[in-house]
């Protein structure tokens, strides 16, 4: 109250100042700026996970500074999830830097702004470190002995504020409070207030026996960087915490990208990188599971990392609390049994459906016990039986109101004679593998149990020339298939525009430039998600250290199909025909009949019979060509069975 008109906030708890920033520290008073870094809370949840185990203890404050292995993580710029390391630039100035200490860390934090980029103190930095420049203390032309303690962490580089100060005492005798004054009024570049200083600094100089001239120099070389300078106490501390995440991610991969994409779980694509991270690190990702999962990511004893239940769309904390607590009688026997036990106000019909389609319900779902279980089957089950298992959840609840003892209490709605709640619902149509992805992909951001091109397997071999991971740099053009999972449009500097796509073939991921004639002539088929043939070069991407690719042709996979498959064969055996299967084959062919002239087009269908005595190869006339779109395919899939239908390609 002596310094400044105060009110209150809204709570009439808090005091405001009435002044601002600036004149809050003119009048007299201290100012602290407080920042919040959910990296922290990062570290604490890995932290906490790891020492949850009897034989681990970590204390992240005492973690070696020094750990080749994490400076060795460093150098190659795998730095996704690490603290203000992970963009596309830093990884960049980090390979070319190459840090191999918390000096060259700290340096790091201070150098990644426009200004030392622009300036050329980053590249001036750079090739001092690696010995292609001579180091000097600042300038080869003007240095001085008294300066190499303060500048050798920074290779002779004036980088952080600091080092002006320092300066400024060494040189020119100047207090720890004339140092900052020199310095902010470096920093403001205000010339009637820097042509006092210069006075100061070279009377400074001269009472410490240190050439005029010389120091004239320095201060100018001093002046010139100022402006650029950087916080060194900041930067350090925020390096301590990216090494900090670094060392994590080295140790102790699993809890670390667990806490991380438990950080981001409410930003799907944010989650999305951070699994595509996890893939690439080889850690295990398990699906959502309701008898193991917790509203976080977690790990298990194995380094399993167990899908976050609050991650799934749909689902909030309070049904995920509920579940949990449901859960504390002990492990769920079935949906039927999940869906007598939780509370169906907390846990409503949405939220059953997003658990199914998550794969939540896969460990308690039919046949589970079966680690090569059919998941297509399982959820298109499980979704069917949903229903009864609700109905028989609000029966007994109503019971329970009521007083009423189920004289049959122990078998439930659905079960058959075997004693299965699933029973009456095997015989439900199995989903398509798309069905089950697109699940995943609706509720979880991301296909975790496969990959869209996994059941275009065998036709990808006759569309393309290679899979990604196999691909080498020699110019020649080749064809690879993938799905388009980022995109991103640039202008040129002509004003045309042009795309970028990143394919992935589940061998491999590559981003392909499509510049703009390219791009113009095949835009409309350029979306995120399409599973395409792309044809082009490869070369090496300096950026990356690995392959890029230029595109010249983009084929939606299905069109590619159209234009090169040749037959649809059926591979029918006497065993498993039913008496209207031909009748059935039919009504479905006759939507996607071929109306070329003649019905020379479209694609033959042939019918492989196979019976206990006899087989025979019947060939359907041409007026039964059909255009081999992916819809026919899928339906025939579902009607016959995926392994009843082989695409034949002519080469």
């Amino acid at each position: 109250t002596d310094f400044s008109p105060l009110y209150c906030d809204e709570t009439g708890k808090g005091l405001v100042t009435q002044y601002d920033k600036n004149d809050v520290e003119s009048a007299g008073l201290v100012k602290f700026d407080f920042l919040g870094l959910r990296t922290l809370t990062i570290i604490d949840w890995a932290v906490t996970m790891i020492n949850s185990r009897a034989d681990e203890k970590v204390d992240i404050d005492f973690i070696p500074l020094d750990d080749d292995a994490t400076f060795k993580m460093l150098k190659t710029a795998e730095t996704t999830a690490v603290f203000q390391l992970e963009s596309r630039g830093m990884k960049d100035l980090i390979k070319r830097l190459q840090p191999d200490n918390i000096e060259d860390l700290t340096a790091l934090v201070a150098l990644f702004r426009p200004g030392p980029l622009q300036s050329g103190m980053v590249d001036d930095f750079i090739n001092r470190k690696h010995g292609r420049a001579e180091v000097a203390y600042p300038d080869a032309k003007y240095q001085h002995e008294k300066l190499k303690p303060i500048l050798a962490p920074t290779y002779g580089v004036i980088v952080y504020q600091e080092q002006v100060m320092q300066i400024a005492q060494e040189l020119a005798g100047y207090t720890l409070g004339g140092a900052d004054m020199l310095r902010r009024a470096m920093g403001k570049k205000k010339p009637e207030e820097m042509a006092k200083q210069r006075a100061v600094f070279e009377e400074g100089a001269k009472d410490q026996g240190i050439d005029p001239e010389l120091a004239i120099k320095i201060f100018d070389l001093v002046e010139k960087f100022a402006g650029y300078g950087f916080n060194k106490s900041h930067s350090a501390a925020y390096a301590v915490v990216s090494y900090q995440t670094a060392w994590l991610k080295t140790h102790y991969p699993a809890q670390f990208m667990a806490a991380t994409m438990s950080s981001d779980m409410d930003k799907t694509d944010k989650v999305v990188t951070f699994v595509e991270e996890c893939r690439s690190m080889k850690l295990n990702l398990l699906p959502p599971d309701v008898n193991q999962g917790q509203f976080q990511f977690t790990v298990d004893k194995d380094n399993n990392i167990i899908y976050g239940l609050g991650a799934i769309k749909g689902l909030g904390e309070g049904p995920v609390d509920n579940i949990i607590e449901a859960r504390q009688q002990g492990p769920f026997k079935d949906l039927f049994d999940f869906c007598a036990r939780i509370d169906s106000r907390k846990v409503n019909k949405r939220a059953l459906e997003a658990l199914v389609r998550s794969g939540s319900f896969d460990t308690i779902g039919p046949d589970a016990s079966n680690s090569e279980r059919d998941l297509d089957h399982t959820r298109a089950i499980l979704m069917a039986s949903l229903g009864e298992a609700v109905k028989s959840a609000e029966q007994q609840q109503a019971n329970a109101n009521a007083g009423m003892t189920d004289l049959f209490g122990d078998t439930l709605p659905g079960q058959g004679d075997s004693g299965s709640s699933y029973d009456n619902f095997l015989s439900t149509r199995r989903w398509t593998m798309k069905e089950r992805l697109n699940g995943e992909n609706e509720t979880i951001g991301l296909y975790l149990t496969g990959h869209p091109i996994d059941e275009y397997e065998q036709e990808v071999k006759h569309l393309v020339s290679s899979r990604i991971s196999h691909l080498v740099a020699d110019k020649k053009t080749v064809k690879i298939a993938g799905l388009v999972i980022a995109m991103r449009v640039m202008k040129t500097k002509r004003g045309d525009t042009m795309g970028f796509i990143t394919v992935d073939d589940r061998t491999g991921r590559m981003e392909v430039a499509v510049f703009a004639d390219t791009y113009e002539e095949y835009r409309d088929k350029l979306v995120k998600d399409a599973l395409l043939i792309v044809e082009g070069q490869v070369s090496h991407d300096d950026y990356s250290g690995g392959l890029k690719m230029r595109a010249d042709k983009v084929t939606p996979l299905d069109e590619a199909r159209q234009a090169q498959l040749r037959t649809i064969h059926l591979k029918w055996n006497s065993l498993n025909l039913t008496s209207g299967c031909s009748r059935e084959l039919m009504r479905i062919l006759d939507h996607y009949r071929s109306q070329g002239a003649n019905h020379s087009q479209g694609c033959k269908v042939v019918v492989d019979y196979c019976r206990a005595d006899a087989k025979a190869s019947i060939k359907l006339g041409d007026t039964w060509r059909v255009d081999p779109v992916d819809e026919l395919i899928q339906k025939l899939r579902h009607e016959f069975g995926h392994s009843s239908i082989e695409l034949g390609y002519d080469h």
